[in-house]
């Protein structure tokens, strides 16, 4: 084995990490046995648009990992009511103990009894990772007797007592309700190697700031940047157009409260600016959706509306500066404003007109429709400093870049939240920059950057390029995350006729079923069509109409069910979400979440129907994933690193 100069100045390097053959050749022995392990599993849920309550439940019971352990270890040992009430200790043990033991007649005997299924849970469980894995994930308070109890054999004569002592001095010490508690979120741990967030966090429900918050907690998570994150990810980078959409979307759908209470953005600027300019308007078109406006008083309503359409009027003038400045988007269609007739309260389109349903604009001047009036630049100064300066909001942001991306390539899937954007013939469309192409990964890539770049660079030219590419992000035609030839927002509000309002679907999702379409992306991104998947979200499946989430010949999954409350009325269910484990891949539709309280009290877990989607036929090794690949090349450097000391060009220290 001839080693270049090149290989044996890294090998050096390796040898300061292993100074010895007997290191080097430990090492060796540890990764090939990890090699031989099952592949830890992955959860995939995408979607969940702040519905924090529903997202919480299925992150504590994977999806029915949790219940499905619970079967395999138990199956006939104990009775249906007995699991259920075991699940539900496992994913809420803080709230679920001290409901329980009011029910108890001994309260040792239940936490014996209890210690003892969870312990036989956890071996089960633990089973497929390496101890020093395993280490890794035990709370301190507990490391070293969870350990012992869990690499103990109490079948073994001369250590049940110890096994028994173990158990009975937990109880006696008081120290039993705190050791369930770290056992349930073991198991919550050990269940899930991987979670993948395949997009759209914020908007639509009132808890993305909740979820950003377990995520920052998670032990391992990857996010894929949905259309609804991205414009989130402006809005905290500075973009004003960004920060515009945000809030109008909450005011949109009663949700202000992640804004104010979340993030601490104050919108006190703009209350009193549209209280000031539309006291006296009613601001119908602008009302906030039904679906959770019980929770606001008539007045709160009125006050939301003014506000609503006081930073409509604001996003439309700001999106036509970006427009204007950035002629290669190609949006010349969504300057709308310079296109109205103020004295006929009229509108031109194309070659019809229109009435407008709200004709009271008194912040627009028909010479220059596009300016900002003064009062509306200091609301928009005010609140752009109310966003660069939440601590709470940058620090989840800075998660959003820190783990996530555009798309993701993990263990033969590709990860992405929309579409591929495509022609009418099926072919791959192109974006014209300064007389380049890029299209598809290129596009992909290309868009990444500048999102980057408009959160982190230096230079205000290049961070302001970047925030207005995230804003293309959030509505452009080409838009990967978007996936519509345009945001029809103008329309919605101020014209009746519906025919107005339709927002062209990208030919990707008339494509999207054919396997033709999922192997030629799948190839685009470095994958083998015969055995990779896509797995995106963003549209939501509409069961109820037969849709079905399994596309493209079984290349592509569609996991958007609905999450959010807003689209369940539309797909019939309240999600999809995925696993992917050794065995093969499990796609899981799940009802309506009820409520947390609900699910302690009444133990009514997530019902949720599973359906396995694909088999293989010999179990997943670590050794054929992603990182079994970077273990393998390990392998081979450290076999190199012996032959040198063997040889004599490294000597050992």
């Amino acid at each position: 084995m001839e080693i270049t100069e090149k290989e044996l100045l890294y090998l050096k390097l390796l040898a300061r990490q292993y100074p010895t053959i007997q290191a080097a050749a430990t090492e060796i022995i540890n990764l090939n046995a990890i090699l031989n392990l099952p592949k830890g599993t992955e959860h995939f849920v995408t979607d969940i648009h702040g519905e924090f309550e529903a997202f919480l439940h299925v992150l504590r019971n994977g999806s029915g990992s949790i219940k499905r352990k619970i079967e395999e270890t138990f199956a006939d040992a104990l009775p249906a009511k007995e699991k259920r009430s075991l699940a539900t200790l496992i994913y809420y043990p803080e709230q679920k103990i001290p409901l329980t033991l009011k029910t108890v007649e001994n309260e040792d005997e239940w936490y014996r009894l209890t210690l003892f299924r969870l312990i036989k849970m956890c071996r089960v469980v633990s089973s497929k990772y390496t101890r020093s894995k395993v280490r890794k994930a035990l709370p301190p308070d507990f490391a070293y007797i969870i350990e012992e109890l869990l690499h103990e054999q109490e079948s073994v004569d001369n250590k049940q007592e110890y096994y028994q002592s173990i158990i009975q001095t937990i109880i006696a010490t008081s120290r039993a309700k705190d050791f369930i508690i770290a056992l349930s979120k073991l198991l919550q741990r050990l269940v899930i190697d991987r979670l993948h967030v395949i997009g759209d966090i914020f908007d639509r429900g009132p808890g993305a700031h909740i979820i950003m918050d377990a995520l920052m907690d998670y032990h391992a998570v990857d996010i894929q940047w949905g259309n609804h994150d991205i414009v989130w990810m402006g809005a905290a980078a500075g973009s004003e157009a960004c920060l515009a959409n945000v809030i109008r979307n909450a005011l949109r759908y009663s949700t202000v409260e992640t804004l104010e209470n979340g993030y601490g953005i104050n919108l006190l600027p703009l209350a009193s600016f549209a209280v000031d300019v539309y006291g006296n308007d009613p601001c119908v078109h602008f009302r906030p959706k039904p679906l959770r406006t019980e929770e606001y008083t008539e007045n709160e309503l009125r006050l939301m509306a003014q506000m609503h359409k006081a930073i409509t009027v604001i996003q439309l003038k700001l999106e036509a500066q970006i427009i204007k400045r950035r002629p290669h988007y190609l949006m010349e269609d969504r300057l709308l404003l310079d296109k109205i007739d103020y004295a006929k309260g009229t509108i031109r389109l194309e070659d019809k007109i229109y009435p407008l349903q709200d004709t009271h604009l008194p912040t627009i001047d028909p010479v220059q429709p596009y300016q900002l009036t003064e009062q509306e630049q200091n609301v928009v100064e005010r609140l752009k400093l109310s966003f660069t300066h939440s601590e709470r909001l940058q620090k989840h942001i800075r998660l959003l870049y820190a783990r996530g991306s555009l798309y993701l390539v993990h263990n033969g899937n590709l990860l992405y939240h929309g579409c591929i954007a495509m022609n009418e013939d099926g072919s791959f469309m192109a974006f014209k920059v300064g007389g380049e192409e890029f299209a598809a990964k290129a596009f992909m890539d290309r868009a990444e950057r500048l999102a980057r770049q408009g959160y982190f660079a230096n230079d205000l030219e290049q961070r302001q390029y970047g925030q207005d590419a995230m804003w293309y992000l959030w509505s452009g035609a080409q838009s990967p995350l978007f996936g519509k030839d345009k945001m029809s927002t103008f329309e919605r509000y101020f014209i009746a006729d519906k025919s107005t309002h339709e927002e062209k679907m990208n030919p990707y999702y008339a494509f999207r079923d054919k396997e033709e379409t999922a192997r030629r992306i799948l190839q685009e991104f470095g994958l083998d069509p015969d055995t990779a998947h896509i797995i995106n979200g963003h549209v939501p499946v509409k069961v109820k109409k037969g849709e079905s989430p399994i596309k493209a010949g079984g290349r592509l999954f569609v996991i958007d069910g609905g999450f959010a409350k807003a689209y369940q009325s539309k797909t019939g269910i309240a999600g999809y979400t995925l696993i992917y484990n050794s065995y093969g891949l499990l796609l899981a539709a799940h009802d309506p979440f009820e409520s947390t309280q609900k699910a302690i009290e009444e133990e009514r877990d997530i019902h949720s129907k599973t359906e396995i989607v694909e088999t293989n036929y010999s179990r997943i090794r670590v050794k054929d994933t992603d990182l079994g690949r970077e273990m393998q090349q390990q392998i081979h450097d450290l076999q190199q690193l012996l032959h040198a000391y063997r040889i004599g060009l490294i000597k050992e220290a």
